[in-house]
């Protein structure tokens, strides 16, 4: 059994020997000192503390202890031993970048110590804290410089939560609304927070309604619901004040308030459109129909939404508001080129053969003739030129419903007497629409196409639609309402008979030729039935022609356009969204708006109607929302009053009256219309009763499509007279002339600047004026169809015949012309020139003729009685008889009277006098008439007293005086 080696002596006592040895003798007893610092203090590798906030002392775990070897043993009591400072420990230094704490040795020999804060820690801002420290001994070598360090230890604190901060509403107050009878498993939620750090202290452990008697609960998460269900009668609103606790038992410092609006049971429905009439002012643009409306869906899952829109038109006009021009002016407007015959035209002196069919008595829209089964008009001769061998085009408005199975025929060429062969026909039959084109006999001996059979329900449907059908043999193609329709059926027949029998072209009715009389009578409405030659081929023209002027416009901003699908019939008064957003479709359903860009739109009522179908996500009506119904009221536009004015009254030598210019007869014309506006007082004088609306009349321009000249009195002899326009320059504007016995209509839509124009190149000739005094004309200018028409402008023209024809030319150049212009509406005429050097002038009136005779004679007068008191005494021994004979005898051999007949008309006046003085006129042209005998007596009697110069004076019609002496 091997030995046990001896147990090695303990570092302790190592240390003790080494210390006796090397301390040296000297005495009895010695005393012995440890110098050398030969090892590092030592602590734990990590401390966990714990502090408080508001508290500065950390509770470590284990406690902060530094050992460090060199310190003494005490287990010999036969030695004295000086403990020395190498086994002390002086400090410990912590290490780490903004650390708020520091350690403190509290014993020295022990290396005991404590970490504490050095400033007021919060645990809001930092819940923990990491760092490292070290030990250090108060050990010194022979250099007195070594120190030892212990290693570093890491040491995790933790800061500890007080309960400081009250919970805090995230809401100042909040709001909800539920429906009367349901129960809710949450109405709303309330929520507060705590700023403190700690999950004891920050959490919100309940709240609490602390109104009391509410039929109301809360639960630990903040959510609100009823308890009962509620009634809208009993209670409009309910108001409740809330609390917050946290786990900490502490309460809310402000509790917050909580609004519950109690609503009927929900309606799915549209809201927010509470009236149902909108003014449309004309003029204004697009006026929104919808701005604020919205879709209440009672909280329903909705899929999708499809709403229409449907506005009423078919009452106005011809199925909408549209132009009310001329169909022949429509479609020049609308690119056509020049050639329609309008077979329908409004009566007037040269268009006269509607005169006797019954319309509808306005000139708001269109001009519409109605047929009611016994009527039918003949065309005259020479209004359509069309041969069918040629592409013609016959276009129609109509209305027509269900009355039957007979033919009735709307427009018919046939014979016109013999026999009762039909060459052209458009009829319809039932819901049938025929075109009837028979084959000239000239052509080949075949059969061709000659009956087009189209069935289509807008025949019959008792609405008005546009009709344009393009014929051109083999083929007929019909465009209804701007949509083109090919014919289901075609039937050919044998070309006519050769013949010499002239056509009769009726409409409403078919002529027959062999019986004498009128069939197939239509029974319905037309209006605007042109035929002219050639295709109306041009898809822009005939949606030209057919579009309306009035409909439902929708802009919708790029941002709230998607997701929605828009449809609309082509006339604009049925619009369809689709989308499965409500909050998107609402939004475009707000700019849908209404929009009349007429300038003088048709007023009254146009009907409105907001339909719509709701589906739910099983793709079915879930909800059923009723329509809304109101009407959209256009007002009455401000009408414009069309005033003529200019020179209403001249004179021309007869030699210009039969040169080849003839004479203009509106040299001065001027065309202007004004609407009459309504201004309110400004200011304060809104509150005085006793200031009433002041009336301001406003220039505007618009445009005319009519201006009738017509002569009053006898009509126009051809042979001898005549209305004339240089048609050249006419060709480069939209204005057509036609002439007559009974004057000249110019008709096209163009300015009221183009139409001035035209007139002032009118001019009247007649080849023999001898025999000619005066001739009187009247000009009406009319716009919108006759809509809106002028006053009546009227001019007198004389001729002034000369007694000495010899001497014509010179004593006309000699003899200025005067002007006697009209007063125009809104002119301030300072003053009138009678010595006008216009070339277009006119004689003196009958008053300025007068008073021109009455002066000269009185100035006469007053000479030769101041001549004879002279004579009296120069000459007294003279007999009185002889001497007055003597001094009255003058030379007039070189004197040469012209007298003009028509001295007898009256003064004109404006046409604003005319209408405040009508009784002092009348009276005034008696008085006229009476002296214009007396002022041709005067003048003869002038022409044998007068001097010379006064008669030269009489001529010129000029008022200088101041030469004659008394």
């Amino acid at each position: 059994m091997p030995r046990r080696p001896a147990p090695a002596p303990a570092p302790a006592a190592w240390l003790l020997l080494a210390g006796l040895l090397c301390g040296g003798g000297g005495g009895g007893g010695g005393v012995w000192a440890a110098r050398a610092n030969k090892h590092k203090p030592w602590l734990e590798p990590t401390y966990h503390g714990i502090v408080t906030e508001n508290d500065n002392t950390v509770l470590l775990d284990p406690p902060l202890i530094a050992l460090d070897k060199d310190a003494p043993l005490r287990f010999a009591e036969s030695f004295e031993v000086t403990v020395t400072k190498e086994g002390e420990i002086c400090g410990f230094k912590i290490h780490g970048q903004n650390v708020p704490f520091e350690a403190v040795v509290v014993d020295k020999s022990t290396g005991e110590g404590i970490i504490r804060s050095k400033e007021k820690l919060d645990c809001e801002l930092q819940k923990d804290y990491t760092f490292t420290i070290q030990a250090y001994d108060c050990g010194k070598g022979p250099d007195g410089a070594n120190v030892k360090k212990s290693h570093k230890a890491t040491v995790h604190i933790q800061v500890n939560d007080v309960n400081e901060y009250a919970p805090v509403f995230k809401e100042k107050s909040y709001k909800a609304t539920v429906v009367e009878g349901k129960r809710y498993d949450s109405i709303v939620r309330v929520q507060a927070v705590d700023a403190d750090c700690s999950p004891q202290f920050s959490q919100i452990c309940s709240y609490e309604i602390v109104t009391p008697d509410v039929p109301f609960t809360v639960d630990k998460d903040g959510y609100i619901k009823n308890t009962e269900n509620l009634n809208y009668g009993k209670e409009h609103q309910y108001k409740l004040t809330v609390t917050a606790y946290d786990c900490g038992k502490k309460r809310a410092t402000e509790d917050v308030l909580v609004k519950v609006n109690i609503k009927p049971t929900c309606t799915p429905g549209w809201q927010g459109w509470n009236k149902n009439r909108v003014e449309y002012e004309p003029g204004t643009g697009a006026l929104a129909l919808f701005p604020n409306v919205h879709l209440e869906t009672c909280d329903e899952l909705v899929a999708s939404v499809r709403a229409t829109v449907e506005l009423e038109t078919s009452h106005i006009g011809k199925g909408c508001d549209r132009d009310t021009y001329s169909e022949k002016s429509l479609h020049r407007l609308c690119g056509a080129v020049s050639g329609t015959a309008e077979l329908l035209p409004s009566p007037s002196s040269s268009l006269n053969w509607t005169v006797g069919l019954p319309t509808d008595n306005g000139h708001d829209s269109d001009q519409v003739f109605e047929f009611n089964g016994t009527q039918a008009v003949r065309i005259p001769d020479g209004v359509v030129s069309v041969n069918p061998k040629e592409p013609f085009t016959i276009s129609v408005w109509m209305r027509h419903g269900p009355f039957g199975r007979k033919k009735e025929t709307i427009l018919c060429s046939s014979d016109k007497t013999d026999m009762n062969r039909h060459h052209y026909s458009l009829f319809v039959h039932g819901c049938r629409f025929i075109f009837l084109l028979r084959q000239d006999p000239s052509g080949e001996k075949k059969y061709k196409p000659a009956e087009f059979h189209w069935k289509l329900n807008q025949v019959c449907d008792e609405e008005w639609h546009h009709y344009v059908l393009n014929v051109e043999i083999p083929r007929a193609t019909l465009y209804v309402d701007g949509i083109s329709h090919e014919p289901f059926s075609v039937t050919e027949d044998y070309p006519l008979h050769p013949s010499r029998i002239e056509t009769q072209l009726v409409v409403g009715a078919c002529w027959q030729g062999g019986d004498l009389h009128m069939t197939q009578f239509f029974r319905g409405d037309l209006a605007g039935l042109t035929i002219r030659s050639g295709k109306l081929a041009d898809k822009k023209v005939i949606d030209c022609l057919y579009t309306c002027k009035e409909g439902l416009d929708l802009q919708i901003p790029e941002d709230n356009g998607s997701g929605v699908k828009i449809e609309a019939n082509p006339s604009q008064s049925m619009l369809t969204l689709e989308g499965e957003d409500v909050g998107v479709l609402e939004k475009a359903l707000q700019h849908v708006a209404y929009l009349n860009s007429r300038q003088f739109p048709t007023p009254g009522i146009r009907r409105l109607k907001l339909s719509s179908t709701v589906k739910c996500l099983n793709e079915a009506a879930c909800i059923s929302v009723p329509p809304l119904d109101g009407y959209v009221m256009v007002l009455q536009p401000e009408e414009p009053k069309i005033s003529l004015s200019g020179v209403h009254h001249f004179a021309r030598a007869a030699s210009e009256f039969e040169s080849s210019e003839g004479v203009f007869l509106f040299p001065e014309l001027r065309i202007i219309s004004t609407i009459t506006r309504e201004v309110e007082p400004d200011g304060e004088k809104d509150e005085d009763p006793t200031v009433q609306e002041s009336l301001v009349s406003e220039e505007i321009v618009h445009d005319l499509d009519t201006c009738e000249v017509t002569v009053e009195g006898d009509e126009l002899n051809p042979e001898q007279e005549g209305l004339e326009v240089d048609l050249a320059r006419l060709q480069h504007r939209g204005i057509e002339v036609s002439s007559s016995d009974l004057g000249v209509i110019f008709t096209g839509v163009d300015t009221m600047a183009s139409y001035e124009e035209v007139l002032h190149l009118l001019r009247y000739r007649n080849w023999h004026s001898r025999s000619l005094l005066d001739r009187k004309f009247k000009l009406i200018c009319s716009e919108l169809n006759g809509r809106y028409v002028s006053n009546e402008f009227q001019v007198e023209v004389n001729v002034i015949h000369t007694a000495n024809p010899m001497e014509h030319a010179s004593h006309m150049a000699a003899q200025p012309q005067f002007v006697h212009p009209e007063h125009r509406a809104f002119v301030d005429l300072s003053g009138h020139n009678l010595a006008n050097p216009h070339p277009f002038a006119v004689v003196p009136s009958t008053a300025t003729v007068v008073i021109v005779v009455c002066v000269s004679f009185l100035v006469f007068m007053i000479i030769l009685g101041v001549f004879r008191i002279r004579a009296a005494h120069q000459r007294a021994v003279r007999d009185q008889d002889t001497g007055k004979e003597n001094e009255m005898d003058w030379d007039d051999s070189a004197l040469t009277i012209t007298v003009n007949p028509m001295e007898t008309y009256e003064d004109q006046h404006s046409s604003e006098e005319e209408e405040e003085e009508e009784e002092e006129e009348s009276e005034d042209g008696e008085e006229d008439d009476i002296t214009s005998a007396e002022s041709e007596s005067s003048e003869e009697e002038g022409g044998e007293h007068g001097d010379p110069q006064t008669v030269n004076r009489q001529q010129q019609l000029e008022w200088d005086d101041s030469t004659l002496s008394y």
